[in-house]
């Protein structure tokens, strides 16, 4: 894997993992792209890191509240918003890593998310606020962010449309969504972390891997920002309408076997 290749993997990570259309599912058309198939679980762990520094920078002040009041209902939510994920991706570990090695289902996913972006953008904007946020709300929102285990099933967009369906306003279900991902993301890396152990190590240059974790955190902190601007104003339907061409391509190129 070359340097330029680690960057536009990392850029991939970093803006698809908070806008809306799955960053697992570009990862595998990126890393297929380049014909690097095989290089998964270490880079994807350090693109996740990546990711993962770029939230706790914009999130430093929730994350320092957190330590001082290990035990206020801010915690909390996010305990009972992770608890969904955190069974369904231990039960069923396996069976999701199988699937998203063979990419065989993320065309169909991908439409899956674009119906979800549709639907929810008719939905009228919301009056909560972080205050305002319930346990049942954060249960829901982290119910819809479990069903992302799917490769093309995109976790920030289902946690947005999750939060939008609860009324939260369209700026908070943004702030709450990648306020979730700290957590979630931090749980894949130390899944990822026990097989690393485990020797399941791909060869890949440490400078490659340095280039591709900077432009994650980079382009995540961008995408970030970004999005929690975007949301307050503009409509959800283009990311619907990029992730239904999207899965309908690859159907098309997996039903003809060029894919």
């Amino acid at each position: 894997m070359t340097k330029l290749e680690a960057f536009i993997l990392g850029l991939i990570q970093g803006l698809t993992e908070f806008l809306p259309i799955s960053s697992t599912g570009h990862l595998y058309l990126g890393r297929h792209l380049f014909g690097l198939d095989e290089a998964g679980l270490f880079l994807d762990t350090m693109l996740h890191i990546g990711t993962l520094l770029a939230v706790f920078i914009i999130y430093k002040e929730e994350l320092l509240y957190i330590l001082r009041k290990p035990f206020s209902k801010f915690t909390f939510l996010l305990v009972v918003g992770t608890i969904p994920a955190v069974v369904i991706g231990l039960l069923f570990k396996d069976y999701f890593e199988e699937i998203s090695k063979t990419g065989v289902t993320i065309g169909w996913e991908f439409l899956i998310t674009g119906l979800f972006l549709w639907f929810v953008d008719g939905i009228k904007n919301g009056y909560k606020r972080m205050e305002d946020i319930t346990y049942t709300d954060a249960f829901v929102i982290g119910t819809f962010q479990a069903a992302a285990i799917f490769p093309a099933i995109s976790r920030s967009g289902l946690t947005i449309v999750a939060a939008l369906i609860r009324k939260l306003d369209r700026e908070t279900a943004a702030y709450f969504s990648f306020l979730l991902s700290i957590p979630a993301i931090a749980g894949a890396i130390v899944l990822q972390s026990v097989d690393l152990v485990q020797g399941n190590v791909e060869n890949i240059s440490v400078s490659a891997l340095i280039v591709g974790t900077i432009s994650s955190a980079l382009f995540g902190y961008l995408a970030v920002k970004w999005m929690i601007s975007y949301l307050k104003k503009h409509s959800l339907k283009v990311f619907a309408l990029y992730v239904w061409i999207l899965g309908f391509v690859i159907i098309a190129f997996q039903t003809t076997g060029k894919f």
